[in-house]
């Protein structure tokens, strides 16, 4: 049964915030944050994760401000919701492909992301993907449980080169926990210089650093620039037995493209993202050997949750009272 919490409901002067969904166990991060929109917005929060667009404009009637969890504003909601929402407040960082930009900054709607909020946990979720390809902890334990002993041969990390794009919060957290491991790490960021890098290979090309790594994981931000960035041709230089992992946004691969280099059968992967997501049921990534599937869940932990959570807050706050803290519109 759906839970509606409110905050400050009998102060109409108020503007109205609506959350019109959350996951579950985002909700107690959120009401510990309640008291910052004291005298600033009034708080309407529904407790349950529907994605139906006619049921989220529903429960947004009269909303000043939308607090965005896993919503994708599509052309419908957009134009529903504009007729009273002056700002949107995604809980995430890549909004670029979750609403139209450059539509809300025509419109003057504001929108406001978080960031950084995520560096520790989707990195050590990178990391995670890796070792279950490399040492398969998941499948073991399932042998075990049905009764099989037989185990699993595995692959270090140590001495592996691992080949990371972009280099972000994310991307730099990964490649210090990568040196822990005994990991030789190689960059490709156009916007990093190599003076700014401590015991990392800047590589020019991202084809030369995909041919070199025996790991490549991808911490790209969704923009214009980087949609579609990772080529076929890209992929292509893959070798036989690379791990590939993805818990950035799948749409930073050209369409298509991961899908047809998997098909071949002599590389892993593990993905957290995808172009559609829930994942089709008839999406050939389902049946694919070596591949290790998770729904877009590396941002979900509990430090990750505390930053975000306060930060949306903030956000809403800044915006009733003229700032604008991370605004992105």
């Amino acid at each position: 049964m759906t839970r509606i919490l409110h905050t400050q409901q009998e102060r109409t002067d108020l503007p109205l915030t609506v959350m019109p969904c959350v996951v579950d166990d985002m909700i107690e991060p959120f009401m510990q944050h309640f008291d910052m929109l004291r005298d600033v917005t009034r708080l309407r929060m529904y407790t349950d994760t529907t994605l139906d667009p006619q049921e989220i404009i529903r429960r947004c009637e009269g909303a000043d401000a939308v607090i965005v969890i896993g919503v994708h504003i599509t052309d419908e909601l957009y134009e529903a919701l504009t007729s009273h929402v002056k700002l949107f407040v995604f809980g995430g960082t890549g909004v670029a492909s979750y609403i139209d930009l450059p539509r809300a900054e025509r419109d003057g709607v504001g929108v406001c992301n978080v960031r950084h909020y995520g560096d520790a946990a989707v990195a050590e979720f990178a990391v995670a993907l890796m070792m279950e390809l490399s040492r398969h902890v998941g499948e073991l334990n399932t042998q075990v449980r049905n009764g099989d002993w037989h185990g699993l041969f595995g692959t270090e990390l140590n001495n592996k080169t691992l080949g990371i794009l972009g280099f972000g919060g994310i991307g730099q957290t990964v490649a210090r926990i990568a040196h822990g491991f005994g990991m030789n790490v190689r960059v490709w960021n156009s916007h990093v210089h190599a003076d700014s890098l401590d015991g990392i290979e800047l590589v020019d090309s991202m084809a030369d650093l995909v041919a070199g790594s025996d790991i490549v994981s991808v911490h790209l931000p969704l923009t214009d620039e980087t949609r579609g960035i990772i080529t076929d041709d890209v992929l292509s230089k893959l070798r036989s037995g690379t791990m590939f992992i993805n818990t950035a946004r799948a749409e930073v691969i050209a369409h298509g493209a991961l899908e047809r280099r998997l098909m071949r059968g002599d590389i892993l992967a593990g993905l957290d993202v995808f172009e559609e997501e829930p994942l089709p049921a008839d999406s050939p990534l389902r049946t694919m050997p070596g591949v290790i599937l998770t729904p877009h869940v590396a941002w979900r932990a509990d430090g990750a949750y505390a930053s975000m959570t306060e930060q949306i807050m903030r956000a809403l706050v800044s915006f009733f009272e003229g700032g604008d803290y991370n605004r992105v519109v």
